[in-house]
């Protein structure tokens, strides 16, 4: 018996080592996963899983962009399952947008250590939800995104799972680069989210070799057992947009943006360029064609909340043929971004200026009436009335008519604006060159059936440049429609005495006799 015991303890000495030197049959011999069907299963490793472990046991950082429902992070949870298992003092941390999304590799780790050989099993001190704690000192903990994350001791392994989900992962990203200094790795695993978040911007880097990330690519097609019928299928069950993110591994159809991503591509390889100059005491006043005496421009400004996290920005579009010839993005006060409004505006051909005036944006509109701006735009309270010849000229009719400086974006108007941008781009029916403008197009995503900014950017040249496209848009048919009416108004009167027009007047206004004293009414706000 004894001799038998001895080869026994050999036998499961030479297989610990085994396990020890390769990851991949540690999982293949000795790791199950819980199946929703078939309850615990041995994980039977896929080619193109054995490839990606060796791939990451090869480099320091990986990213790796997956369709779904390829085990990759079983195959994480696998791996570090390994690392705890055979190597002292290792510190893993699992970090995801939700809790419960890091929650869930913890417990695939917990199962597949449940489930191991008692001979094979490290002994657990600490096993709860969160975490799990060996005796030979390495842990797996599972953390939610958060500003504070990662900045804890030194890490052996990071793990950021659906990264390209995780708010505020630049920052966190920064904060961990600190943590993995001593040599610890990194795993970024996810589905693509669009393009402009840190997930795509440290792919594109890494293919582009800026960064130390090795890449791998999973394609829904690397798993052997799925085929056309699959992908048709997902097509169906989760609508071509998401299915397209979960499936492609392509950014530019991924993701929920307003804006098709392929559009704003072609808008970034045809259109954008660098301006001709840079003016302004930030030099953040972008000019790529200079004021044309003969031609109408329209200036939309949008104001920072002054809280430092946004900007004062605003474009400058030619009226007729729709392109953008200047923009501003910046952090100046509001009364300097007023000031430089007033004077930009004028340069263009005293420009129609459109300040959105919510909160802060009223402060900018008094320093812009302070220097009597004279072509200030006026919209009435439900902006069903916009003043075409006249935005700011006649005080009166403003008042006459409801109007107040500005324009309102409320719960009724942002869906309209927004509408009105995506449809110029779709029908690619305006000409921009701004890099910034497209990069933040990039991530202006619907989040909960909202249209706004991806958590970490921000939106302030979208809202402007859609703001302007509005009321251009707007402005032009009230215009169309008010000559029609005038023209059918005009035509009604029975007696041409009644019609009096002055050439040559200081408004040179078409006037009608009306009421008991004949007084003469301006039907110029017809035209």
């Amino acid at each position: 018996m004894k001799p038998q015991s001895q080869e026994l303890k050999e036998a499961l000495r030479q297989e610990y080592t085994k396990c020890g030197n390769d990851p991949a049959y540690f999982i293949r011999k000795y790791c199950v996963i819980q199946h929703p069907i078939r309850g615990k299963i041995p994980f039977e490793l896929y080619p193109f899983q054995v490839d990606t472990l060796n791939e990451v046991l090869n480099h320091k950082y990986n990213i790796i962009l997956k369709a779904r429902q390829l085990g990759i992070s079983t195959l994480t949870a696998a791996y570090s399952l390994w690392l705890m298992t055979f190597r002292n003092d290792k510190n893993i941390l699992v970090l995801a947008t939700k809790q419960d999304t890091a929650k869930n590799l913890v417990t695939k780790i917990r199962v597949m250590h449940s489930n191991l050989p008692g001979w094979l099993r490290q002994t657990c001190i600490e096993d709860n939800k969160l975490s799990l704690r060996y005796k030979n000192g390495s842990q797996v903990k599972a953390v939610s995104s958060s500003e504070d994350s990662g900045r804890s001791e030194a890490l052996s392994l990071l793990v950021l799972d659906e990264a390209a989900f995780i708010d505020k992962i630049d920052t966190i990203w920064a904060a961990a680069q600190q943590t993995l200094s001593t040599g610890g790795q990194c795993i970024a695993l996810s589905t693509p989210n669009g393009v402009g978040n840190w997930f795509h911007r440290t792919w594109v880097d890494a293919e582009e070799g800026v960064n130390s990330f090795h890449t791998i690519k999973l394609h829904w097609t690397v798993h052997p057992e799925r085929d056309k019928v699959y992908r048709l299928e997902q097509d169906k069950l989760l609508g071509p947009g998401l299915a397209a993110q979960e499936c492609d591994c392509d950014f530019l159809t991924s993701g929920q943006m307003v804006v098709d991503g392929t559009i704003l591509q072609e808008y970034k390889d045809n259109h954008c360029k660098d301006p001709m100059m840079k003016q302004g005491i930030d030099s953040n006043v972008w000019i790529w064609e200079p004021p044309d005496y003969t031609k109408n421009y329209i200036m939309s400004a949008d104001v920072s909340r002054g809280d430092g996290s946004d900007y004062s920005a605003f474009h400058i579009l030619e009226v007729e043929s729709m392109e953008q010839v200047a923009e501003y993005r910046g952090k100046i006060s509001t009364k300097e971004f007023g000031n430089l409004c007033v004077n930009v505006a004028t340069e263009y051909n005293d420009a129609l200026l459109v300040v959105e005036n919510n909160n802060i944006g009223w402060a900018s509109i008094q320093q812009i009436i302070d220097r009597n701006y004279q072509n200030l735009f006026y919209s009435s309270q439900d902006l069903q009335y916009v003043d075409v010849e006249h935005q700011l000229t006649n005080r009166y009719r403003a008042q006459d008519r409801n109007l107040k400086p500005g324009f309102s974006m409320t719960m009724k108007t942002r869906p309209l604006v927004i509408a009105k941008l995506e449809e110029y781009f779709r029908e690619k029916a305006v000409i921009v060159h701004s890099n910034r403008l497209i990069d933040e197009l990039f991530v202006f995503i619907y989040n909960n059936n909202k249209a706004q900014a991806m958590s970490g950017y921000n939106d302030d040249l979208v809202m402007s440049y859609g703001i302007a496209l509005w009321v251009r848009d707007t402005a032009l048919r009230l215009r169309a429609e008010g000559i029609e009416l005038s023209k059918k108004t005009l035509s009604n009167f029975s007696n041409p005495n009644q019609l009096m027009y002055t050439p040559g007047s200081k408004d040179d206004s078409w006037k009608i006799e009306i009421g008991p004293n004949k007084e003469n009414e301006d039907l110029k706000w017809l035209l």
